[in-house]
């Protein structure tokens, strides 16, 4: 700007050497990437008037938040995703040229970008008191860049260096860092954190554009090092994959699957079907929620995360694929006592074919007592989830009083989450204007809330939730923001999954991306259910998942 130009037009006519001449040059380098950097900002903030700080906010999270470890938030992003990354690429430029000057100068230089410490509202959130932080929290803003003298030669050259590769694991470190929802990065410190860069750097120094292998190895371990099974680097076959589940769809180019729902167990690392798609390849082959994925076409899965199973499990449509299963049977003599779980190991033999994630499921019945209950299956959550928990609340409520029902049941058993925002506004359609839903815990303790803005909202009926060990991610966040307010009794024989962090999904600019933490959620009472899941208000002996809700829900409805 003026300032910039007037500074540097007073350094030209006082110099008298040739340092002042290089520190002229240097701080003309670093204005013009400056200038060109915000440049989009000022022709977009100018073309849409968004609030420049709306515009440094989208700059913050350009490829989306949320979701879940799959959902990329879609109705939040204001800067196209080509923009976004250009003036990613920019920013960094400018921030090089830093580098450069502090290298000549006595002193570092510190750049600010300030993101705001507000979030902007989700499109259906009420503006009276979203943002309204709770009691005792802080607001975040950006971490200054700051660039020493001692350091600024090697990290300027370093950068003017870099291959493709290593851009790419400086795009995914920089995109970690940014996000990264604890600041000791999980003990392991910014020191740690950077030695972990410079590791993956090296490692990739000598690659070309074929050895895609060892830059994706490279970056695993760099991510590795948080020990953090929910921040990884996603292929670009699973980026659109995890993409294309958040909004329902397919991820293209003639990808189909086996239709299972996988998530992997902490306790015993294996990747676990938490439900099948229903008329899908696995559920016809007698696929069961509770079986383990121990090897894909013969190779093993030990240690692989639920998306890489996912990606070994996809292919061309009418393909086979050839599944080795860990499988539980539970043995009760028939009596239900002495329960004991007997495991056994079976390959299928499974045709892809293409899936569509099954819709909310929305009957009727009558309990033993009398009472006419209105049952809706939810089984994931996505972008389409809340129109159809409407509809499917209509098509059990009637258009008349007849065919009002006396209680609503939700079953919940084996959804695994999906798209946060969806857990979110689900949540909304039982609760009273300004409920807490849920608040988000992020870089240096902020506060994001989360509360209902009641339009339309069913909050006299009864309502049950019914959940199982399987229930995680978005549909924890609906259970635990009823639960906490009162509004329904939770159901089940266990605690549910336990995962209390949220993930953003961003590509990088190869093409792939990487899901990082971004933030841990509390309920509305301060509860952390990571790791810990909801205890059911009302606790069963029984209830597997084979069992029908109305069996499960026989003796709570009436009781």
């Amino acid at each position: 700007g003026g300032s910039w130009s007037r500074f540097t037009k007073k350094m030209s006519r006082s110099a008298n050497n040739n340092l002042r001449s290089i520190v002229i040059v240097l701080i003309g380098r670093l204005s013009l990437d400056a200038a060109a950097a915000f440049a989009p900002a000022r022709r977009i903030v100018s073309s849409s008037r968004i609030p420049a700080h709306r515009y440094l906010h989208a700059l913050h999270h350009s490829h989306g938040e949320d979701d879940d470890e799959t959902s990329p938030n879609n109705n939040n992003n204001i800067l196209d995703g080509d923009v976004a990354s250009q003036l990613h690429r920019d920013i960094s430029t400018a921030v090089a040229s830093a580098a450069i000057l502090a290298s000549v100068l006595a002193s570092p230089v510190n750049i600010r970008v300030d993101h705001h410490a507000v979030d902007y509202h989700h499109h259906t959130c009420s503006n009276s008191d979203h943002n309204a932080p709770l009691a005792g929290a802080a607001t975040a803003v950006a971490p200054t860049v700051r660039v020493g003298r001692s350091d600024a030669r090697a990290a300027a050259a370093s950068a003017a260096s870099l291959t493709e590769n290593q851009r790419v694991v400086a795009d995914a470190w920089f995109a970690v860092s940014a996000q990264y929802f604890d600041r000791t990065y999980n003990g392991l410190g910014e020191e740690g954190w950077r030695a972990a860069e410079g590791e993956a750097m090296t490692a990739v120094a000598d690659t070309g554009p074929d050895d895609d292998e060892i830059v994706e190895g490279a970056i695993k371990t760099m991510l590795g090092a948080l020990d953090d099974p929910y921040t990884r680097f996603l292929s670009r076959e699973k980026y659109e994959a995890l993409t294309a589940y958040a909004t329902g769809g397919n991820s293209g180019g003639g990808a189909a699957g086996i239709g299972v729902q996988l998530l992997e167990d902490p306790r015993t690392k294996n990747v676990v079907v938490m439900a099948t798609t229903s008329g899908g390849p696995a559920a016809a082959a007698g696929v069961r929620a509770g079986d383990a994925i121990l090897r894909v076409d013969g190779e093993s899965m030990e240690g692989a995360s639920a998306d890489v199973v996912a990606a070994k499990c996809r292919g061309e449509a009418g393909g086979k694929v050839e599944v080795d299963f860990l499988r539980t049977a539970i043995d009760d003599n028939g009596s239900g006592a002495n329960r004991a779980a007997k495991q056994s190991t079976e390959r299928m033999t499974l045709t892809r074919a293409k899936i569509k994630p099954n819709p909310i499921e929305a009957s009727t019945y009558v309990s033993t007592g009398g009472k006419k209950v209105g049952l809706l299956r939810v089984p994931s959550f996505s972008t389409e989830t809340v129109g159809q928990m409407v509809d499917g609340l209509r098509t059990i409520s009637g258009d008349d009083d007849d065919g009002r029902v006396d209680a609503i049941a939700i079953d919940i058993r084996g959804n695994v989450g999906g798209y946060m925002p969806a857990g979110v506004d689900a949540a909304k359609l039982f609760l009273p204007a300004r409920a807490h839903i849920i608040a988000e815990v992020g870089r240096s303790g902020y506060f994001k809330a989360y509360d209902a803005d009641g339009i339309g909202a069913e909050t006299s009926m009864p309502l049950y939730l019914l959940v199982d060990k399987r229930t995680a991610s978005a549909s924890e966040i609906f259970a635990a923001a009823l639960q906490d307010n009162k509004r329904a009794v939770v159901v089940g024989t266990t605690n549910t999954f336990g995962k209390g962090r949220i993930q953003n999904v961003q590509p990088l600019e190869n093409g792939t991306g990487v899901a990082v933490t971004r933030a841990r959620y509390v309920t509305p009472k301060g509860r952390d259910v990571h790791g810990v899941g909801i205890k059911p208000d009302r606790v069963l002996g029984r209830c597997e998942a084979s069992d029908s809700a109305r069996a499960c829900l026989a003796d709570v409805v009436d009781g």
